[in-house]
């Protein structure tokens, strides 16, 4: 039986039900890289290892390149920990499809915000990269120790959260959204971001990272709404 770590969060209400009805499926455990496939489909041999839970990929043993869940998502939470390297640059990408043969996602930026002090808010670390700032305030732990993320989406609603803080509330579709698409670096691509389900990507940017305690659940299609509510996840 797989054992999520209890922690206490907010949770986005507008996908919220039971957790029975939508169970949290393991994308690290043990030794298995079952959960995930390479871009082109295939069994990952090389590059990405992992071992007593923790995913990891250092490109000065092997590169492994960018990898995909088997699975799409559509609606869904993505909760999981991280570590960087000194200088290191990496992030998870989701909802990814092809765009004209371009492998695209939204993307929660995993960098060394300190080794990249001139870096604008919508590059550092937890922003929706090169589309959302991160809100300030929050703490961000060193190169060598864990962080945890949180990604919320469903429907046009997509939530950045990291070491506990809710740092980019975004509205796909919005005037804010369309604007901020227009000056990034995918204003040329047609409909990006707009595609309601995908897979999630674990990039590789020839930078160590690693990963421990990565889970997804699914959340059923709901109106929209601007609640939340505190609920504490228990150990299964």
């Amino acid at each position: 039986m797989h054992r999520i770590p209890m922690f206490i969060l907010l949770v986005f209400l507008p996908c919220t039900t039971a957790t029975a009805a939508y169970p949290w499926i393991p994308l690290t455990h043990g030794a298995s890289l079952e959960a995930w496939t390479t871009i082109q489909g295939d069994p990952i041999t090389r590059g990405w290892q992992i071992e007593g839970g923790v995913l990891e990929m250092d490109p000065t043993v092997e590169r492994g390149g960018n990898i995909l869940s088997k699975r799409e998502f559509g609606n869904f939470e993505l909760v999981f920990e991280w570590r960087s390297s000194v200088k290191g640059n990496s992030g998870i990408k989701y909802r990814v499809k092809s765009f004209d043969g371009r492998i695209l996602g939204c993307e929660y930026q995993m960098l060394d915000d300190s080794a990249f002090p001139d870096s604008p808010a919508d590059r550092l670390t937890a922003s929706l990269y090169d589309v959302y700032d991160r809100r300030s305030g929050t703490t961000l732990n060193p190169p060598g120790e864990f962080n945890h993320g949180r990604i919320v989406v469903c429907g046009n609603r997509i939530q950045h959260w990291l070491n506990g803080c809710l740092v980019v509330d975004a509205c796909v579709g919005s005037s804010e959204w369309n604007k901020n698409i227009a000056d990034s670096k995918f204003s040329d691509v047609d409909g990006f971001g707009r595609n309601h389900s995908g897979y999630i990507m674990l990039t590789d940017h020839n930078s160590q990272i690693a990963f421990r305690n990565v889970y997804v659940r699914e959340l059923p299609s709901r109106s929209t709404s601007s609640k939340f509510r505190i609920f504490r996840r228990f150990r299964r």
